[in-house]
């Protein structure tokens, strides 16, 4: 819930940059989803911000529809007090000023702090959350390797500065752990977390899992679950602001969003609300539009410039992953890391499934001999899984197949040296520790 003083403060940002001269309308409807505004269509478009209620104890509230006769607004709040007749005044859209002094803070989706430390520092520029990504022929190329500290996912699935990959799990299978594992990557000069849909002590919990150090460079955006949706599809688009300012003055920045299925829960409730009719799972048109929107912002700058590289859990429902937010999203990103239970039950962590998992720009980092390293483990990896229940049963015998003998010897070695927990060192150099790895075994 917003804080009156912090509401003032809002309202008071609107203000001054809107025009000079005010316009009010009344609330002549009030649901317990949403609210209908008489008497200001001709002024409002969807995403104008409203003031409801007199000064002293007004709430905020964004459009969400427009007709001729009146419009539909969603209160950023959970327990507003409007009633009928309340008085509406259009105060603008949403902007905020970052400032290099956000790293290390807490913020929440309006971009004011909700930690104990000073009052933020405003930057000179204020930038609209809703932003555009740069122009696809003004962006450069993704092409330099970003290390993220974690072996399996450097050596089989590495990054690249600039690149957007999900990470697809269910509940409970370690995505918020490989997360806090890869916002510590020394890869990059800061980094932009945002916690959407989430539980309140995974904030505290995701902060105590970084470093001294990467606490210092890292903006935290948050939005619970107990929180609006319209705090929750606010919030992602905060943190890509966030990052989208540090990119423009020339850093190197990681955004991690999780998860980007609460976000897309939040579009839904808010979609629902203005009108909209459900087309697939409930999910209506307008959140297979606003996805592809926020992800596309995240990469490379312009030329020579900074870039974003984004790292966005998905949520998959049931262990689905083929419903059609995994979809959408899947299809937008440069690559997949898909976290599996069956491998989180047999006590491998981070529980990524190697043979499911692929980054689409991983031929751009590897030399030929390190592709050639990958595809030939990736290949027993492949043959070792896939005589699994042959071996169980019996009916595999050593000497026959060379190439399965090599597999069964190998494939535990392989699957012991990408073990990490989050208290582990970061890995230096993943392919070259694995291959060392093999080489001892091979010889013990």
């Amino acid at each position: 819930m917003l804080q009156t003083g912090e509401l003032r403060d809002i309202v008071d940002q609107f203000t001054r940059t809107s025009s000079r001269t005010r316009v009010f309308g009344s609330v002549s409807e009030v649901t317990a989803s949403f609210y209908v505004i008489a008497g200001l269509s001709e002024f409002l478009k969807v995403g104008d911000c409203l003031e409801i209620g007199p000064h002293a104890v007004s709430s905020l509230a964004q459009v969400v529809r427009v007709t001729k006769d009146h419009a539909v607004a969603k209160s950023f709040e959970t327990n507003a007090v409007v009633g009928l007749g309340s008085p509406v005044e259009r105060i603008g859209s949403i902007e905020i000023a970052p400032h290099s002094s956000w790293l290390g803070r807490v913020v929440n989706a309006f971009g004011h702090a909700v930690d104990d430390g000073a009052p933020l520092q405003r930057g000179k520029r204020r930038h609209a959350v809703d932003n555009t990504p740069p122009k696809a022929l003004r962006r450069a190329r993704v092409e330099n390797f970003a290390k993220t500290g974690v072996r399996a996912i450097d050596c089989f699935t590495p990054l690249c500065t600039g690149q957007r990959i999900g990470i697809f799990a269910g509940s409970g299978v370690g995505k918020s752990t490989l997360l806090s594992m890869i916002a510590r990557s020394p890869g990059f000069d800061c980094t932009v977390v945002c916690l959407v849909g989430e539980r309140g002590r995974e904030v505290t919990d995701f902060l105590d899992g970084l470093t001294a150090e990467g606490v210092a460079r890292c903006a935290t955006v948050i939005a619970t679950g107990d929180e609006s949706p319209m705090m929750r599809r606010l919030a992602p688009l905060t943190a890509m602001t966030i990052a989208e300012h540090f990119r423009d003055e020339g850093s190197s920045v990681l955004l991690i969003i999780d998860s980007i299925t609460r976000y897309a829960h939040a579009l839904r409730e808010v979609a629902l609300a203005a009108g909209e009719l459900p087309v697939a799972h409930g999910y209506t048109p307008s959140v297979f539009a606003d996805l592809p929107r926020l992800l596309e912002r995240a990469g490379p700058g312009s030329i020579g410039g900074g870039s974003v590289t984004g790292v966005f859990s998905v949520l998959v429902d049931a262990d689905n992953h083929n419903d059609p937010i995994a979809d959408c999203i899947r299809g937008t990103l440069d690559g997949h890391i898909v976290l599996d239970r069956e491998v989180s039950e047999s006590g491998r962590y981070p529980a990524i499934d190697l043979l499911k998992s692929i980054s689409r720009l991983a031929h751009r980092v590897w030399t030929n001999e390190q592709k050639a390293f990958v595809q030939h483990i990736r290949g027993l990896i492949s043959r070792y899984e896939e005589t699994r229940d042959l071996r169980i049963l019996g009916a595999y015998s050593p000497g026959q197949d060379p190439i399965l003998d090599q597999a069964v010897s190998l494939t535990p070695f392989i699957y012991e040296a990408l073990q990490q927990s989050p208290g582990s060192l970061p890995s230096a150099n993943a392919i070259a520790e694995i291959a060392d790895c093999l080489k001892l075994k091979i010889k013990t």
